[in-house]
C-alpha cells in the first residue's frame, strides 16, 4: 500500500511539473524595446539573424495591452504567427482586423501597415521577414482615432 501511495505521489509530481512547464511561454521575454517606433511596452527576442544561407530574420515580439507599432512597411514582406493573446493588424486603406492565437498574417512587400495589442489584451507573435530587400521602413505613429476605430 505504501508503494502505491509513493508511486502515486511521484507520478502526480512529475505530471504536475510537466503541465506547468507547458503552460509557460515557449521563448523567454527578451529585451524591452525603447519606445522609438511604438507606443507602450514591447519586448523583442531575436531567434534567428539573417545570414548568407537563411536570408530572413525571425523574432518574437511580446506586447502589453495597448502597445502598438507605428505604421511601417517591409520591402520583402513579413509573416506574423500569433502565439498568444489578441491583437490588431491593419493595412493602409483597409479595415482593422482582430488577430488571435493560432492565426497567421501575411504582410505583403511594401504594403503600409501596423500591428499591436488590443486595449484589453496583450499579444505575442513570431515575426519573420526576408532581409535581402532591406529593413523595415518606419512611417508615422498610429493615431488614437485609428487605434480606437471600430473599422
Amino acid at each position: 500500500m505504501k508503494r502505491v501511495l509513493y508511486f502515486s505521489i511521484l507520478l502526480f509530481a512529475v505530471l504536475s511539473n510537466r503541465a506547468a512547464a507547458q503552460e509557460g511561454p515557449i521563448f523567454p521575454k527578451g529585451e524591452k524595446s525603447p519606445n522609438v517606433h511604438h507606443v507602450g511596452n514591447v519586448w523583442l527576442r531575436e531567434l534567428n539573424s539573417p545570414d548568407s544561407v537563411f536570408t530572413y530574420g525571425t523574432s518574437v515580439a511580446i506586447f502589453d495591452a495597448g502597445a502598438r507599432l507605428d505604421w511601417h512597411s517591409h520591402p520583402g514582406g513579413q509573416i506574423l504567427i500569433i502565439t498568444e493573446g489578441i491583437g490588431y493588424y491593419q493595412e493602409k486603406g483597409k479595415p482593422k482586423q482582430i488577430v488571435r492565437r493560432g492565426e497567421v498574417v501575411k504582410c505583403l512587400p511594401g504594403v503600409e501597415h501596423w500591428h499591436g495589442a488590443t486595449p484589453e489584451s496583450g499579444v505575442t507573435y513570431i515575426a519573420t521577414s526576408p532581409s535581402q530587400n532591406g529593413k523595415t521602413i518606419w512611417l508615422h505613429p498610429v493615431s488614437k482615432e485609428e487605434y480606437n476605430s471600430k473599422k
